[in-house]
Order: structure tokens, then sequence, then C-alpha cells
């Protein structure tokens, strides 16, 4: 499960437009609150711990003899340069209000208590001054609200001393106007489907919430509202993830492509819905979109995605910003600044993270990897040259691996510089030194940003992605590729001389911590990437001495940027490799357990997603963990081709594309009703209406029992696991964008787009044998020999044999095919004489390739016009 992400935003930044206060209150003056008057606080008292309480500037906020306390360090500049609060306060216009609290401050400051709105403008709508001293004293002050917000934010200024103070509050209280309404999220109909749609020849089902307890009839219906298709719902009685009593209806046996089917069941219509084979292919090109206008570093071109999106480059060092092309370290971390510009912006915040970008580098680079190796990914045709709209189209190199490389690039240059304390380790992370407030333009940010401590798990994610990097641009780039492996190792060498360097749960002011206890996964995954790329004893010595490589590292909850042991496993079953057969049979048969595993928890959910239903499996990101376990379904299919696996993978992302009780796509652009609000600086359409909601492609984190940001807490306390999301720019612990989750959408949605009409999976009708007869010229080179079988019962006249090189290996010159290579896939064309193929008969073809040296292992995947060979 991935740990909830410590993201408290600077909420009060009111710098930039502070008032002149007098100490006196915004509004009417002594107003008359009733005494009956209800409170619009929450936990003003600290009896239930902190929450929903946030600091910021501050040392940890913890309860000391039943008061809320924090340390603030001295010396900084203003009021606001540190704060404690608490969001989602509501008002009511017209109503009169008493803010009130008790307060301390040793040795003594002055603090000022605001409540305002929490982004620019920062309206305030009441504020006092307290001269606080170590003997508890007891403010209040009274208003009259000038206007309706059901979202202000209380915030006590405590900023500004000399010295430092320890801050304490208690019996924080605003009481007046009406009684907080409970929340209803609109659900819609009652009938919860793929408001995207279905593959004709895929699973199709949805899920009605009812209070009927018998099977009711149900009917499919064209756009003209022709009844195509009917049959009797199955009852699932109460789910546990959504409190609901729900049934499932099964339409699968329905085929026919169309646009607007409607699903009519008890008495309820569903959102309209397609069924097409290429329903996934404009998802796969958004998801991976998303990546393009994250990038700092670089002015996002408004004609490739949009005027809405268009910016000026962030964090170059144009004022305001102080820039990425210079940053020095924390204090006492390193006597040297970095040039880390580019990379992407992580998530909601401007921080870049080694360990976020590392899994979201890894799932792109594996999305194209997966073109090698998968029957269904038609060579990377979804995923050539200039089928994304990025600046670097057209430039001969597949466009996801250009997206790849900007952050590559970032991650290449956190790396300690020869000669310096802990040199070839990865500084863990580079962001503000506080946080900011919500909007704000990256090119806008005029905080100072600052180098974090080097950490043993970002060294190894860096040493894991440059590996991969090593053996995918090899074709492309052979001087960036022999970077990357030159980068690799040094990592991987720099943190096992330094195994336990871990980053501090508590760095987590101005960004997220990122904090992880345990790097054995990280040395696992790290090794087998060398040696995949290298093809190295020392690397296949470490991996196979893991725990993990014999170890469960497929959970229920599936894997994210704290346990990586999962991606290690996922190449070796796939990546062609030199493991002894025996240990990669059981590689390959842990994935498939997996799988299996998954579909088992798909089928006793009413919601259909391989995620149990349990509070605990509701968490920080959830999708995005969703999304991982449905990879894991894909991986089996690419594995065995059977298309139970397939059907899983399909099904899962109907749950993230409004099957589920809140009935409601988390993919911002796609389905009837679907996220549009997610928490981020850079789309703060909610906030400012002349910025844009994120652009379509972008995932939510997604429903989340922890609840963890204020706005959520308030406003879903006790809610069904599956009920507590919110699309609300505040709710930054259930609807916040991230690079990790949108990596593991993009992978599915490529997936996706790769099944067509995901038919019946037909039989091999060929065998293909591939024979290395060895090097020569001192290993710069080798002779291999592939032999194909047609197993069919048909002849086959006229063949082209396809199949695809690990790394830079290329052809020099063949004997019985014509022979042409495109990056590292190899195409082999029948001579006029060797056309013909007759049922049980063979064709060989020969050549010889140079090679730059690594891993040299024979091809996973051979096809003969298109299908799959079983391979010998």
């Amino acid at each position: 499960m991935t740990p909830s992400r410590r993201r408290r935003r600077l909420a009060a930044l009111a710098a930039a437009t502070a008032l002149a206060l007098t100490g006196t209150t915004a509004g009417v003056a002594h107003a008359e609150v009733p005494p009956d008057a209800p409170e619009q606080l929450k936990n003003g008292d600290f009896g239930a711990g902190v929450s929903p309480w946030f600091s910021y500037g501050t040392g940890t906020l913890g309860v000391t003899d039943g008061r809320g306390c924090a340390t603030v360090p001295g010396g900084l500049a203003n009021l606001w340069d540190a704060g404690i609060g608490q969001d989602a306060v509501p008002l009511t216009a017209g109503a009169e209000y008493e803010l009130s609290f008790d307060i301390t401050a040793t040795p003594g400051t002055t603090v000022r208590a605001v409540l305002q709105i929490p982004a620019a403008p920062y309206t305030q709508y009441a504020a006092v001054d307290a001269a606080a001293t170590a003997t508890s004293r007891h403010v209040s002050t009274t208003f009259t609200a000038s206007e309706d917000n059901p979202s202000t934010q209380l915030i006590f200024q405590v900023g500004g001393a000399a010295a430092e103070q320890t801050i304490c509050l208690d019996n924080v209280s605003l009481r007046g106007g009406e009684p907080a309404a409970p929340y209803e999220p609109d659900t819609g109909p009652r009938v919860r489907v793929n408001q995207v749609g279905y593959l004709p020849g895929g699973p199709k089902n949805a899920t009605v919430v009812t209070d009927a307890t018998a099977p009711f009839d149900w009917q499919l219906r064209s756009a003209a509202g022709a009844v195509v298709a009917s049959g009797r719902s199955t009852p699932r009685g109460v789910d546990a993830a959504s409190g609901q009593n729900v049934q499932t209806v099964d339409f699968s046996a329905y085929r026919t492509p169309g646009t607007g089917y409607t699903l009519v069941a008890d008495g309820e219509t569903s959102h309209p819905f397609d069924i097409s084979g290429t329903l996934y292919d404009k998802l796969r090109s958004d998801a991976l979109q998303f990546f393009y206008i994250q990038r700092s570093g670089i002015a996002i071109d408004g004609d490739l995605v949009g005027e809405e999106y268009a910016r000026r480059a962030g964090h170059l060092g144009v004022a305001p910003n102080q820039g990425d092309t210079s940053v020095p370290c924390q204090p006492g971390v390193c006597d040297y600044s970095l040039d880390v510009r580019g990379g992407w912006y992580d998530a909601g915040d401007h921080g870049k993270y080694v360990v976020n970008g590392g899994i979201a580098t890894y799932q792109l680079l594996n999305t194209f990897e997966r073109t090698k190796t998968a029957a269904t990914a038609d060579g990377g045709a979804g995923l050539a040259d200039s089928t994304l709209r990025v600046p670097e189209r057209g430039n001969a190199v597949p466009d996801i691996l250009d997206e790849a490389r900007w952050e590559l690039e970032f991650l290449l240059r956190m790396q300690v510089p020869a000669g310096k304390p802990l040199a070839g380790m990865a500084h863990h992370k580079i962001h503000d030194k506080n946080w900011t407030g919500l909007p704000l333009d990256p090119a806008d940010d005029p905080q100072p940003r600052e180098l974090h401590p080097p950490s043993t798990a970002a060294t190894l994610n860096l040493a894991a992605v440059a590996a991969q990097c090593a053996r995918l641009f090899a074709p492309y780039d052979a001087a960036f590729a022999t970077r990357c492996g030159t980068a690799a190792k040094t990592a991987y060498a720099a943190a096992k001389a330094h195994p336990a360097i871990l980053a501090s749960p508590n760095d987590a002011t101005g960004g997220g911590a990122y904090d992880d206890t345990d790097v054995s996964d990280e040395f696992y995954w790290a090794a087998a990437e060398l040696y995949l790329s290298t093809g190295e004893a020392t690397y296949r010595t470490d991996l196979t001495a893991s725990r993990h490589h014999t170890g469960a590292v497929f959970g229920d909850q599936g894997f994210g940027w704290q346990g990586v042991a999962a991606l290690g496993r996922l190449d070796l079953a796939t990546v062609p490799n030199g493991l002894p057969t025996a240990d990669r049979d059981r590689v390959r048969a842990s994935v498939t357990a997996a799988a299996d595993r998954y579909l088992e928890i798909l089928r006793g959910q009413a919601y259909g997603l391989p995620m149990p239903g349990d509070a605990n499996s509701y968490f920080w990101g959830a999708n995005g963990n969703i999304a991982n376990n449905a990879i894991v379904l894909a991986t089996a299919f690419d594995l065995t081709r059977d298309a139970k696996y397939r059907n899983g993978a399909v099904q899962a992302a109907d749950y993230l594309l409004g099957r589920n009780a809140l009935n409601i796509s988390y993919v911002t652009g796609w389905g009837e009703h679907h996220a549009r609000n997610q928490h981020s600086r850079m789309f703060g359409n909610q906030f400012d209406p002349t910025l844009p909601n994120p652009p379509a492609g972008s995932l939510a984190g997604g429903a989340n029992a922890g609840l963890q940001d204020p706005f959520s807490a308030n406003l879903l306390a006790g809610c069904a696991p599956q009920f507590c999301y919110v699309d609300d720019i505040n709710s930054y612990s259930t609807n916040e964008v991230a690079i990790n989750w949108n990596s593991a959408l993009a992978w599915l949605a490529s997936f996706l787009a790769d099944q067509d009409d995901a038919a019946a999976v037909p039989a091999s009708t060929c065998a293909a044998t591939y024979t290395n007869y060895g090097a020569w010229q001192g290993g710069t080179g080798f002779t291999a020999q592939v032999a194909v079988r047609n197993t069919g019962t048909t002849a086959i006249n006229g063949w082209t044999t396809r199949f695809a090189f690990t790394g830079g290996q290329q052809v020099r010159e063949a004997w019985l095919a014509k022979v042409t290579q495109a990056g590292a896939t190899v195409s082999a064309k029948n001579e006029s004489h060797n056309a013909r193929i007759n049922p049980g008969a063979t064709v060989t073809f020969g050549f010889n390739a140079t090679t730059t040296g690594g891993a040299n292992p024979a091809p996973g995947l051979i096809t003969v016009n298109g299908s799959p060979c079983t391979l010998s």
C-alpha cells in the first residue's frame, strides 16, 4: 500500500496581498451571536489529536497537555511565514459569528488569527491580533460574514519573532451561521457503467444500486432507443466498499459496435457509452500528454496542447523564479549547487522527487518495452514517432521515449558529482523552501529552491531507470544510452557503499517527505534492470540473492513508489534475459499467480475492481494502485495469451471510468460525469476561472478512507470507502494528480488500445527457433539464425518475420531473407524462392549483427505476418 504523502500547503501565503491590519475585525462590529449558535470548527480543543488542523513553517504540530502546540523557528521575516490552520470553514452571508481561542507563546510574540479565502486574493473576513505570552490568554472577536463561502480558512500566523517560540492553542471556536448541511454527492443514475464504453469482444458489466433483493429485468438500448439486448440481473447484497445494496448486470454477449448505448434497469437509465475497438486510442494519447504539460523548464506550446494550457517555462531563473539551473542544498547538506532543470512537476505542487520520478519513468519506458515482447502491441505502432503531441515529434525516436527522456535528464542531474562526499548517490528531491499557495503558475513561483540530502532509495531509483534507458535508447542515441549506463552502474555502486541513507520523514516543509524505511526492494529492482541491460553476473548474483526474488511482491493492494520489487519481477518475467529456464519459469508463474489472485478479488467486488473492499484498501492514490493491479493482469495475458487475464484488466478500467459508487470517471475529460477539479497549482480553475481545469487524461488519486486533508475530513467524516472522495481542488488527499498515477493509467490505456476489438485469442500457427551461434571480432558482433515452422493446416504464401533486440544490436548483413531494421525491431521478408511455407515445413534465414556490448538474449517474441509464434 502506498502510504499517505505529506502535502501541507502554504495555505496562508497572504504576503503577496497582505492587508494593512489595525487589529480590529472585518465586517460589522459588535455582532450579536446567539448562545446556541452552531460550531463551525472541528476538534477545536484538540481532544481528538491534531486532525484536521495543519501547520506550515513550524515543527511538527502535536498535542501537549491537551493543547495543539508547535515550535516556530526564530528569524522568520513575516508573520505569515509560519502558521497553524484549518480548512473548509463555512460562512453564510449576513450571519453573525464569534471567533475565540486560548493561546500561549513562550517566550512571547504577537500572533494574528485570520479567517480568509485560502487562495489569491486572500480576502479576509475577520482578523485579530493577540499579544501571546507564556500565560494563557483568551481572545475573542465578533463579525458579520460579508458573503457565502463554504470553504474559508482559519489561519494563525505565527512567524516573525526573533527568537524561537513554542505556540500552543486550545478551545478554538467559531460559532455562528447555520448548521452544516450534510454533504450529498451527485451520483446520477443508479445504473453504474463504464461511461467511456466497452470493447466489442470484451467483458461488459454494470452495477445497479437498488433496494431490490430479487433479480430484475435489464435492457440494453441503442442511441435510437431500440432494445438490442436484455436479461436478468444478479443480486450481490450489500457491497462492503460502498455500503450499498447492489446487483450486477453482465451484457458481454452483445458485441455490436455503436455509440450512445444506455443500460436500463430497475427503472433507471445509465449514462451513455460506446461499444468500439478504438475506445482507448485517444485515452493512451491523453494519458501520456499529461507528462508534457507537467514539464518543468520548458514553455508549454499551446499549438500542441491547446492555448488554455500554454504557459511560460518554469524555474529557469527568470524573475520571480530563483530557478533550477543552480540550486544549493539545504543548509549543512552540501557545499555545491547543481543544475537540476527539467523533469516533471511531481503532482499538484512544484516539487520534483527522484523516487516518484523513478517509478513514473519506469512505467513509460516499460510501456514502450512491452512493444518488443507483447503480441498485441503491434510492434509499437501506437507509440511510434509523431503519435504524441510533444515538441520532439518527427525526430525518428518514439515519442514516448522522448517524453521519458525529459525526466531521465533531470534524474541524471540529481546525481552527486564525482569528487564530492557521497559521489554517485542521488539527491532525494528538489523543491521550494516553503509551501506555496494555490493557484500558482510555475513561472510565478518566488520561493528559493533547495536540494535535499541524497538517499539510498533515490540512488537506486536512478540506477534502475538509467539501466532501462541504456538498453532502450541504444538503437536511437548511443551516446545517451552510454551516459545512462554509466550513471546506472555508478549509482548502484554508491548505493551498495551507502546502503542505509534514508530520507527523513520530517523533511516535509515545502514538499512531500517520500520517506522509506526499507530499501531492499529498490536494491532488487535496480539489480534486475542492470542485469537485463548488461547481462553481467554480478547483478544476477545480487538479484537472485535478494529475498524479493522468491518472495511475494504482488500484494492485494498493489504496488507503488515505496514498494518497487514488483517492477523488477515484471521485467524479469517479460524482458528476454539469461536466467536459468527453471528460474525464469518460476518468475513468470509468480505473475500469473498474482493475476489469478486479482481475478479472485475482482469477482468478489460488486463494482468489479481488483482491489479488496475494506477501508484499508482505499488510501492516498489508490487509483494508481488499482491500475497497477490491472497491469499485472495485462502482463499475465501477454505471457500466457489467456483471455481471462485480458478480460480482468479490461474490467478493472471500468471502475476508473465510472463504474463505481460515486458514478464518476476519475479521468478528466473521459465520461459523461468526470473529475475536473483535481488539486493542482497549475490547473486552478476552481479558484480562478481564467485558469484551465486539468487536461483530459489526468487521473485523480481517488477514494481515500484516510481523509488526510482538512477539506475532505470535514466534509466526508464517516464515509464508506468508495464514498471517501470529493472532486474539489482543496481535497489533496483524494483529488490530487501525480505523475506515478498517470504513468500507471498510460500503461493500462496503451494495453487497452492494443486490444482493438478484444476478439477471441487465435491459436498459434507457427513455431520459431532463434539460434545465436556466438560472438566474433572480440565480442563486437555475432551470427544468428531464425527458423520458422508452419504448425497450421494451410500454407503460408509470403511471410514477414519480426522480432526486437533488447538493446543496440544492429543487423549488418543477412541471407535467405530481405532484412531491414528500425530501432530495435528487425523485419525479415521472404525471398522469391522461399515465400511458401507448407504445413509442417520450415524456412530459415540468418544474419550477422554488431553489438555495443551488454546483454544479448534471444528475442522474447517472434511473429510471422503479425501472428506470434511458439518459441522453442
